[in-house]
């Protein structure tokens, strides 16, 4: 298994970035880790070799990104795979039939798909709840609850859930807090820190940030857990290529630069945003009138580039989305370039209607990743782009009469 070195955990988070798990090439000093294009290994002789056999179990390149991402989440081991949707996938290999999950509602419709389309088949099943709420979270739990499943923020709705009192509800019951840290990414979010068991990303947004690969990572503290993870990794072989694995180290040495400047964009788009459309239609929790602000600043250092508008018909989102110049309609986020989308349309297509509905997920939602422009142009952009827009038709009202913007459920939050 691939883990940290002691000392990577003991510098400042830019420190370890830049060198965490990782070394001078021994042959010629490269500073850079080379890119270990090969799939096997010479060896000494029978049952002799340096530690590597064959490239699906280890690979160089792949270890020092896992040391280094590991290092950044303050974890002991680090899993890099194909896609994010390997990496849980791999997580779920975990369990078994007849196991519980506890998932919060508002999660990536990839997530949902799989739970629901694919191993909910294999026996397990999963209760949807609003994590917002720690009493639900744990009204769900029953005898055979094995995990609790959240992200934090949320995907699109920008929920937050209270880490320390989830991971508190699991461990009561036996389970384990897996946790979705993409939206955050480890410099502004460390959920290991807060009590979490497992942590994963989709390594596609932020921590490669360039939007030149496809991959998912896995972190965990828990030397047991991490063997069992190992011989998922190995036996399933959803594991990260090498070239895909130094494109995501080549990502995090600049990932504390990134962040700082996606959440310095998001803070300034978000406020235009809310002064053009009213605060109850801007879903970001640096806002201060976002329901949860106050639990987004006790867990995070920063609130990121991440907001989304709920614009009150799908044609109106559309003719956003069709006029931006700088925002490009794409899926996905966390690039340096700014993203926009709608995720009723693209990124949640595969929750069906009615769930999306009741989550208040619309047509007129409309998701921006900010990216790290001069902040000037993204808000000339979005400026040119809402000017066709008429003029007093209001914002639609949420699926249970509430305003677009849900207000957190009742109970313990």
């Amino acid at each position: 298994m691939t883990r940290v070195f002691d000392e990577d955990l003991a510098a400042g988070f830019g420190t370890r970035a830049i060198h965490a798990g990782q070394r001078p090439e021994p042959l010629a000093g490269a500073i850079m880790t080379p890119v270990y294009l090969t799939s096997t290994y010479v060896q000494d002789g029978l049952g002799q070799n340096k530690g590597y056999e064959y490239a699906r179990g280890k690979n160089p390149t792949r270890e020092a990104f896992e040391r280094n991402v590991a290092a950044l989440e303050n974890g002991l081991h680090g899993f890099a795979f194909a896609s994010g949707m390997a990496a849980i996938d791999s997580i779920m290999k975990l369990f078994r039939a007849g196991d519980h999950i506890v998932c919060a509602e508002n999660v990536y419709g990839g997530t949902f798909r799989l739970f629901d389309k694919i191993l909910q088949h294999f026996g397990l099943s999963f209760s949807y709840v609003d994590t917002r709420d720690p009493q639900r979270i744990a009204d769900a739990m029953t005898p055979t609850t094995r995990a609790i499943i959240l992200e934090t923020p949320s995907n699109p709705l920008m929920r937050i859930t209270d880490i320390a009192a989830a991971a508190d509800i699991a461990h009561r019951g036996g389970a384990l807090l897996i946790v979705d840290n993409t939206f955050a990414s480890p410099y502004f979010q460390r959920p290991l820190e807060m009590g979490a068991d497992i942590v994963f990303h989709s390594t596609t947004k932020y921590l490669n940030g360039h939007s030149d690969m496809i991959g998912g990572c896995v972190i965990v503290r828990d030397d047991g857990l991490a063997e069992r993870l190992q011989f998922i990794h190995n036996a399933a072989g959803g594991v990260a290529g090498p070239f895909d694995s130094w494109l995501a180290l080549r990502g995090t040495k600049t990932l504390h630069l990134r962040m700082r400047q996606h959440d310095a964009n998001g803070r300034e788009v978000a406020k235009w945003l809310a002064e053009r459309v009213g605060h109850e239609n801007v879903y970001y929790i640096g806002l201060a009138t976002h329901p949860q602000h106050e639990l987004a600043k006790r867990q995070m250092s920063g609130f990121g580039g991440m907001i989304s508008v709920e614009l009150g018909s799908k044609e109106r989102a559309a003719y956003v989305l069709e006029h931006v110049r700088v925002f490009a309609l794409a899926e996905s986020l966390g690039g340096v370039e700014s993203l926009i989308s709608q995720p009723a349309g693209m990124t949640h297509a595969s929750v069906p209607p009615e769930r999306r509905a009741a989550l208040g997920l619309t047509d007129g939602l409309i998701r921006l990743s900010c990216g790290v422009e001069d902040v000037g142009d993204l808000l000339a952009d979005l400026e040119q782009a809402f000017e066709g827009l008429s003029e007093g038709s209001g914002t639609r009202q949420g699926a249970r009469g509430k305003s677009a913007r849900d207000t957190i459920p009742a109970g313990r939050a």
